[in-house]
């Protein structure tokens, strides 16, 4: 990625490149994955964008997450228009951060250098990390799920009634692995491979859902039935006190890729392509996942009697075997699509960063995907207030403060001018600050940090609340951290440092 030229150059529309990397190549902070993409280099169009988040957007835990709306009482309407909000609101940051990478070519762990300073920056970098490495392990397992259920329906009852092995039958085990290592090896070929992966995914990935919505319709004789079922909360107080929580953790689904979208656009063949393929992807791809999935677990609810919010469960219970197979092959693809871009790159990305002269881009996937399976994930996705209070709304609200940082530091601090050649420099430069972090970041993100998830109650945590006054706090934990972490940034700003673009 790294390119050589004679001086720094500014393109006609305003993207920087880094013309000459001799002088930061020896630094331990450099390698050439970290480095900003050459100009020539940034070549992704709008369709790639939009192609990037359909498949991003068409998997597995999006559908679970709309379903899961449904399994806490909601009714079509409210959970549809719950997840376009979240959506919507998700996007403003996502787009405001994106900006960087493409104007400057870098990705998220050496954007954040800016703020955090230049190990600073490994804090937030390895906590996004971690999160991305959980959500590996989440799409992994169910997946592996989907899978499990097409072999059984070719295999028999020997296959899915197999012995237990914690928990779970072996050969489900088997599945989740076998999915497992199929991702390991694309991820080994690299960042191209990936976005070639996406872009013939992407147009195929809506079969497998529109098939269980047409099974669901078929099955319980049109919309009728799921259209004119009621809410379990009506529109009083018992649904307000789902609605908030249930928004911030829409909001939080997508709080990771607000923050490392740069590792993307850092791509872009300028801004207006990476956000016009942004903007007509996110919210559009989300509200079609969003009302398949609900009027499909509402299908599912009246046909069952109950609300079935995993698709491979789902399919479990049809008839037609062939649908069965056509459907979760379907998800299988969506699912390996939406894992790579989403929970791969970032933490590659990441631990990159952490060790930029021991850990490649493969390397740094390969840790993912181990870090992964050793969180477990089958625990957070056990149950659906697990999953959207405990789970999604606890990061959330860890990952808003981050970008609060980032949007006041870019936009309102900095004016978006960073010094290019000082976010790689060792010892010196705009970026090193105080041995290399910046505790004015530090500060903020752990101010925002405890405001938003402090109170965290229900699930793993207890009923009254980890810090029990901050508990009225947590049911809005991701505008809570945003706006503590945007302002604490300000309140704590260097007025006597000046940016200008290098």
């Amino acid at each position: 990625m790294a390119a050589e030229v004679s001086s720094p150059q500014v393109t006609p529309d305003g993207r920087v490149e880094l013309s000459d990397v001799g002088p930061i190549r020896d630094s331990r902070f450099y390698n050439p994955e970290l480095a900003p993409v050459p100009v020539e280099q940034r070549t992704w169009t709008t369709y790639n964008f939009f192609a990037l988040w359909m498949g991003m957007a068409h998997n597995i835990p999006s559908y679970t997450l709309a379903a899961s709306l449904i399994a806490l009482g909601m009714d079509w309407v409210q959970a549809f228009l719950t997840i376009t909000l979240g959506n919507l609101i998700v996007l403003v940051p996502m787009l405001l951060n994106s900006h960087a990478g493409t104007k400057y070519g870098i990705p998220f762990p050496v954007f954040a250098r800016a703020f955090y300073g230049i190990r600073g920056a490994n804090l937030v970098a390895l906590l996004r990390a971690f999160i991305a490495c959980a959500w590996f392990g989440i799409q992994t397992w169910v997946g592996g799920k989907a899978l499990h259920v097409i072999i059984g329906r070719l295999a028999g009852d020997g296959w899915v009634k197999a012995s237990e092995v914690g928990g779970q039958p072996w050969t489900l085990w088997l599945c989740f692995f076998g999915f497992w290592v199929v991702q390991m090896l694309v991820i080994w070929r690299g960042m191209e491979a990936i976005r070639r992966f996406e872009n013939w995914t992407a147009p195929l990935v809506s079969v497998g859902f529109l098939i269980l919505l047409g099974y669901v319709l078929v099955k319980a004789g049109g919309f009728g039935p799921i259209l004119h079922s009621d809410s379990r909360l009506g529109w009083g107080p018992d649904f307000w006190k789902v609605f908030f929580p249930s928004l911030m953790g829409m909001i939080a689904f997508w709080s990771t890729l607000s923050l490392n979208m740069p590792d993307f656009t850092r791509f872009g063949g300028s801004q207006k392509k990476q956000v016009t393929g942004q903007v007509l992807g996110l919210p559009t791809t989300m509200s079609f996942i969003a009302i398949v999935a609900i009027l499909t677990t509402s299908g599912a609810q009246a046909l069952y009697g109950e609300a079935i919010w995993d698709p491979a469960d789902l399919a479990s219970r049809f008839d037609n075997t062939l649908l069965v197979l056509i459907a979760l092959l379907s998800l299988v693809l969506a699912t390996i699509s939406a894992n790579l871009a989403a929970n791969v790159v970032s933490p590659s990305y990441d631990f990159s960063n952490a060790f930029p002269r021991r850990i490649t881009f493969a390397v740094g996937g390969l840790i993912t995907g181990v870090v992964g399976v050793l969180i477990q994930p089958w625990r957070l996705i056990s149950d659906p207030g697990i999953y959207i209070f405990a789970w999604l709304g606890f990061y959330g609200g860890l990952l808003a403060s981050v970008a609060g940082v980032f949007v006041a530091g870019y936009w309102v601090i900095k004016k978006t001018r960073l010094h290019l050649r000082d976010l790689y420099l060792d010892g010196h430069g705009a970026y090193w600050f105080n041995g290399g972090w910046n505790w004015r970041a530090v500060v903020a993100t752990l101010v925002g940090g405890v405001l938003a998830v402090g109170g965290a109650y229900g699930g793993p945590f207890p009923a009254g609340g980890l810090i029990p006054f901050l508990k009225p706090l947590y049911d809005y934990n991701w505008v809570v951290g945003f706006a503590a972490g945007f302002l604490v940034f300000l309140a704590l700003k260097d007025n006597t440092t000046k940016e200008t673009t290098r």
